[in-house]
């Protein structure tokens, strides 16, 4: 039960890093300056900070027209959640025998 507790805890941290990302990636686009580079984005997106990165292309109206990045993101929210099923088994799977 304390990794599920420890998982959101992390998944909540990076949400709010990968969210701040994605802000500051867009005031960038704007101001025509350096961007945050898409792989760093879905490195954040990959380490569990998917759904700040969904909220944040929601919010900020960011990266939801190129399609090429849509997709690798998508790839990575499974990515994570495939990740995250097979530790899950190996963790739990202990209790069932």
């Amino acid at each position: 039960m304390i990794w599920a507790v420890f998982y959101l805890c992390f998944v909540g941290i990076l949400s709010c890093i990968s969210f701040a990302l994605y802000g500051w990636d867009k005031r960038q686009a704007v101001r025509a300056r350096r961007r945050v580079p898409e792989q760093t984005l879905h490195l954040s997106d990959f380490a569990g900070g998917w759904p700040g990165g969904l909220l944040g292309q929601k919010y900020f109206r960011h990266k939801t027209k190129k399609l090429s990045f849509r997709i690798r993101f998508w790839i990575t929210v499974l990515l994570h959640l495939a990740a995250v099923g097979v530790v899950g088994y190996h963790h739990f799977s202990g209790f069932s025998s």
